[in-house]
């Protein structure tokens, strides 16, 4: 169960290297560059469900911990 798991979160973090926001002013942006102040916005505004709010909820808790170049080297490292 363990390796599926740790499967299931490799090709979910993959997937979020290569996501780009699908609506409003950052629209095409890679998840990963969008503003740190937009993340947070919507961490206390609430996000959206499904699995763009579960990449945004990684997102915030990447940038509040200044992670973000391991989704930028997991993009190189997995091109599309």
């Amino acid at each position: 169960m363990k390796d599926k798991m740790l499967g299931q979160d490799k090709d979910f973090l993959i997937k979020l290297a290569h996501s780009k926001m699908p609506f409003g002013k950052y629209e095409g942006r890679d998840l990963i560059d969008l503003p740190e102040y937009y993340v947070v916005w919507y961490h206390n505004k609430g996000f959206p469900k499904g699995q763009l709010g579960d990449m945004l909820k990684m997102v915030y808790e990447l940038k509040v911990n200044g992670l973000e170049d391991l989704i930028r080297n997991i993009k190189k490292r997995y091109p599309k």
